[in-house]
């Protein structure tokens, strides 16, 4: 195989802005491709500052270990995984991008979708979940003037501020869609308590991470008290996590990048629905290459929040289609081999 990898920033249409105040006003992201005769598969990891990931740093690694990881021969995909995560044990994201690539290039030499090759089917008639809108924490007229702007059949709104029931409350009055909340561990245990029942009454349909990632104690009386479906998505990064937190949770969010790639990621999904739990998949604001990926897991999916190209204003791929038979948050089925959109250099939409 031929490696080559490269920085990419994307600009947001709005700063980005999650509890604790962390804003972003593009994302940042590595990027790479294996080449193998005339087949390409592509990757993607973005940087995280609060994980202390940097672009930086990927690509030193990527540049340093280049022989070893070209001389891998791609004849399965675990494999690859396995090779990965011992080659790069400290670094989930990085080996995401290569697990990425690694399955869209064996997808396209296979001539197959991936999640045909996972055993899933998805057609017109094959139902999948509905794509959320994020809107991230502004003035509550900013956030206001955003939904309004983009129409959309169901809303992931972020909170962590201590005007959240005034927020959601606002935002109630301009749609009548179902919205969903990302607290992304900024309430405490008794904040969380009072607004909870003050959100469900506001039409909230469930809650991401509510309390800090190792708050178990906090979380136990949290479920045993919450009208609302409780996700875990700090809590739950790793296969290991799945099991403890289906104690405490009615389900988990799933990042590829924070699981370290597409081959953790099935296993996950596998253990949690045995655990009797519902599965999301969700996005680090990932671009074409990174959505698609998701996209390729949506039969298996209860929810799904990936919609980092809606929220930038350029893309890096094409045949990721939001809006199939025109309604907005329907993904048309991904029938191309891999991981079924083609790479673009980037592009204003």
């Amino acid at each position: 195989m031929q490696l080559d990898f490269w920085e990419q920033r994307l600009p947001f249409e709005y700063p980005f802005t999650i509890s604790n105040g962390r804003t972003k006003t593009h994302q940042h992201s590595l990027m790479v491709r294996l080449s193998l005769g005339n087949w390409e598969g592509y990757g993607e990891a973005p940087a995280i500052v609060y994980y202390n990931v940097s672009v930086e740093a990927m690509m030193e690694q990527l540049e340093k270990n280049r022989k070893v990881i070209e001389k891998f021969a791609l004849i399965d995909p675990e494999r690859f995984w396995h090779f990965l995560h011992h080659l790069f044990p400290n670094d989930p994201f990085l080996v995401c991008a290569l697990d990425m690539a690694g399955w869209d290039l064996f997808g396209k030499m296979k001539k197959e979708p991936l999640h045909k090759m996972w055993g899933t089917e998805w057609n017109e008639s094959v139902p999948v979940p509905i794509c959320d809108y994020t809107l991230g924490i502004d003035p509550i007229e900013k956030m206001v003037e955003k939904m309004n702007a983009h129409p959309w059949p169901i809303y992931k709104v972020k909170v962590g501020t201590d005007y959240d029931i005034e927020m959601i409350t606002a935002l109630r009055k301009h749609t009548d869609k179902p919205l969903r909340v990302d607290a992304n561990a900024g309430w405490t245990t008794e904040e969380a308590l009072v607004k909870i029942p003050a959100l469900a009454n506001l039409g909230v349909e469930l809650v991401e991470q509510p309390l800090a990632k190792d708050n178990w104690e906090g979380m136990e009386i949290l479920k045993a008290q919450s009208v609302l479906p409780l996700f875990a998505d700090e809590s739950c990064v790793f296969e290991k996590d799945v099991a403890t937190c289906a104690a405490v949770f009615h389900g988990i969010n799933i990042k590829l990048t924070k699981c370290s790639g597409l081959t953790p990621a099935l296993r996950m999904i596998k253990a949690a629905k045995g655990l009797g739990m519902k599965v999301m998949m969700g996005s680090m604001n990932e671009s074409v290459i990174g959505s698609a990926a998701i996209a390729q897991f949506l039969p298996q999916l209860d929810f799904v929040d990936m919609d980092g190209p809606l929220l930038m204003t350029e893309l890096n791929g094409v045949g990721l289609d939001y809006s199939f038979n025109n309604n907005n948050g329907s993904i048309a089925p991904l029938l191309r081999d891999g991981l079924g959109v083609q790479y673009r250099p980037p592009f204003v939409k």
